[in-house]
């Protein structure tokens, strides 16, 4: 039987997403991943309550609060904060829906890579039956003509 060679389909596409990222794409990833964990919203809460304490009850009371209710400090830095973010964030997620689309197509072909080699053992199954029942004829046949020859010599 003849050997066949078999182009690899299988790569690891992750890795090779990851080698084609830029220091500001790995930047943005990391920035989403941060903005998005338990960490940054603990932090996150810590400053936003330090800042309204410090400047509600005790700077207040001196009167040398630097952002005074109703924070209008606090909410010029939150929305810079979110203007900043926001597109930060859009940007890895639609890198990560492209790492996505090169994952499917990979999976495409390696699906479509299975499936011709599937066709490919059912032909040969195919042709080792057929060729086993060509030679069960044979042998058949045989034995018929030597029943024959048998009955013959009786």
């Amino acid at each position: 039987m003849p050997h066949t060679t078999h182009k690899q389909v299988s790569r690891n596409t992750n890795h090779e997403f990851d080698q084609s990222l830029t220091f500001g794409q790995r930047l943005s990833d990391q920035v989403a991943a941060f903005g998005g964990s338990w960490p940054f919203i603990i932090i996150f809460g810590v400053i936003l309550l330090s800042w309204i304490i410090l400047n509600s009850f005790i700077l207040a009371r001196e009167h040398a609060a630097f952002d005074p209710y109703p924070y209008i400090l606090l909410n010029l830095v939150l929305s810079m904060l979110a203007a900043i973010q926001a597109p930060i964030i859009m940007m890895s997620q639609n890198r990560h829906a492209a790492k996505d689309r090169l994952d499917a197509s990979h999976d495409y072909e390696v699906n479509l890579k299975a499936e011709v080699e599937i066709l490919a053992l059912h032909e040969k199954i195919d042709r080792l039956c057929e060729q086993q029942w060509r030679e069960l004829l044979d042998l058949q046949q045989e034995q018929i003509r030597a029943l024959q020859e048998l009955l013959a010599q009786k």
